[in-house]
């Protein structure tokens, strides 16, 4: 399931449809919001217009009949007031319900009391704001107000009033209260049918879209697939292609690419099989003539003493190139076999250790020649791995002659970290250190820090090479740093384990004794 939601959210189609949607239920949520504000603010204008018209004749008709009741009994007064209640209640033009509310206004002392409200409307539903304005005002005021019953019941409701003179009683302040139940039913039906129409075009906008991005986003899953199976190995793959649209003409120019790339490949394949061939049958056939050179060196060398100095001088050199050149033979026998992937490991136990240190005795009278010194400093003094021991060796020993070529006369310092997966080495010196430029290159075939060649030692160049090989062989990793004048750092990291992963890098490659 986890995996199914992980491959959902790296979707193209998926944040595509997932963007759409969003920002489609912006654009829909502002559209439903701007269009119920405007349906709402009508249908309460329309409402609020037609009631203030039924307002006004209904009070103006209570104030003409209270005019014609001028001087009569209390009874007909009490009649009049009881007919308008009556009328004002049953007559209506619109659906809602209307109540009238009769309060005295303050300062009337007229014993009669009038106050009244119809269908047991409590008078607590005319605000005390309104009523203050319609004492101020002549004309008719409204104000939106809750209708709240003695029974219990509350509905929203619409209140206008006005004063009027009751003959006999004084001055009153008179209300027609709407109710707004059915334009609340209203407005909710709106509300509703908007949701449903905003989620039915939310699902639609989300289809149109999926049924787009898939015809966008197939050809490109097909070409990633295609590519997948190029990198595996299998070139024999092509995108159909139907038509003629942009899709399609991406998929021709991914076709002649893929061609172009299989043709390419097969090409340096084929010249590939042919170096390596070369490579291995030079080397293979060199040997028997090098042998014999070999031989007869060894006999010349035996008799130099009595030579002439020059003739017993060029001998020392013939066996010392003989030397370089029968290394130059095995160092390329070793690259063709990493170039045809045949390397393989054998892997042992052994003190890492103790591998370092019978290195360093190896080449401590090289380094006395150079007037160097190797130090060894280890975190723990037994530290086994499982690993092929000559290929770790080889290693150590590259880097050791290539700080005790490079040490100008400082000391090399060896240091050797362990953790429960992993172990690192860190070889530093002190002498003319690398450049920036040098460093990209440093591991490349035949490279050298010094393009004369005129130093006094010097290897094939393929010596850190080869020795890269061998770490990532192990699944380890081999890294340089160095600066001019400040020396290089070479550390080699490798897992305890035979085919194990590096867990993390336990030597800094930046020294600690460098400031930038």
């Amino acid at each position: 399931m986890n995996r199914i939601l992980w491959k959902a959210r790296n979707s193209l189609a998926f944040k595509v449809i997932i963007s759409t949607v969003i920002l489609s239920l912006g654009v829909v949520w502002i559209i439903g919001s701007a269009l119920n504000s405007r349906l709402a603010s009508g249908i309460r204008e329309v409402n609020l217009n037609s009631a203030i018209v039924e307002a006004r004749s209904t009070i103006f008709t209570a104030d003409y009949r209270f005019l014609l009741a001028q001087g009569e009994k209390d009874s007909v007064v009490q009649k009049v007031v009881d007919d308008v209640i009556s009328s004002a209640t049953t007559i209506t033009s619109n659906e809602n319900t209307r109540e009238v509310v009769f309060i005295r206004s303050p300062g009337n002392t007229m014993e009669i009391n009038y106050e009244i409200a119809s269908n047991f409307l409590d008078p607590l539903s005319i605000p005390n704001s309104l009523s203050e304005r319609v004492r101020k005002s002549n004309d008719t005021v409204w104000q939106y107000t809750t209708m709240s019953y003695l029974q219990g019941a509350s509905v929203p409701g619409l209140a206008i009033g006005q004063k009027v003179q009751i003959p006999g009683a004084g001055q009153y302040e008179m209300y027609i209260v709407f109710s707004l139940a059915n334009e609340e039913i209203t407005l909710n039906l709106i509300n509703t049918y908007l949701f449903i129409a905003g989620f039915i075009l939310l699902i639609l906008i989300t289809v149109i879209t999926w049924v787009v991005v898939r015809q966008i986003v197939k050809p490109v899953r097909e070409a990633a697939r295609i590519a997948a199976e190029f990198t595996s190995g299998d070139f024999r793959q092509r995108m159909k292609v139907y038509s003629q649209d942009e899709i399609s003409r991406l998929g021709y120019a991914f076709n002649e690419m893929a061609e172009s790339i299989e043709q390419q490949i097969d090409r340096l394949e084929n010249l590939s099989r042919v170096q390596q061939r070369f490579v291995s049958d030079v080397s293979h056939e060199l040997r028997t003539p090098l042998t014999t050179l070999r031989m007869a060196s060894e006999v010349i060398s035996a008799s130099r003493e009595s030579f002439d100095p020059i003739v017993a001088r060029s001998t020392e050199l013939l066996v010392a190139q003989l030397d370089r050149f029968e290394r130059l033979l095995e160092d390329l026998l070793e690259v063709s076999r990493f170039d045809a992937e045949v390397a393989v490991l054998e892997a042992v136990d052994f003190d890492v250790v103790q591998l370092v240190n019978r290195c360093a005795e190896d080449l401590s009278l090289v380094a006395k020649e150079r007037k160097t010194h190797i130090y060894v400093k280890a975190a723990e003094p037994v530290i086994m791995i499982k690993a092929d021991i000559r290929r770790v060796e080889r290693i150590l020993r590259n880097l050791l002659a290539n700080a005790i070529d490079h040490a100008e006369e400082v000391q090399i310092d060896v240091q050797i970290e362990a953790s429960e997966r992993d172990v690192a080495i860190g070889i530093r010196d002190y002498g003319v250190g690398l450049d920036e430029n040098s460093l990209t290159r440093v591991f490349d075939r035949f490279w050298r820090a010094d393009p004369s060649r005129a130093r006094t030692r010097g290897g094939t160049g393929l010596g850190l090479s080869i020795a890269l090989e061998d770490a990532r062989l192990h699944n380890g990793e081999l890294e340089a740093w160095g600066r001019p004048g400040r020396g290089a750092h070479f550390v080699l990291t490798l897992p305890r384990k035979t085919w194990e992963s590096i867990d993390r890098r336990l030597i800094s490659l930046q020294p600690e004794d460098y400031k930038a």
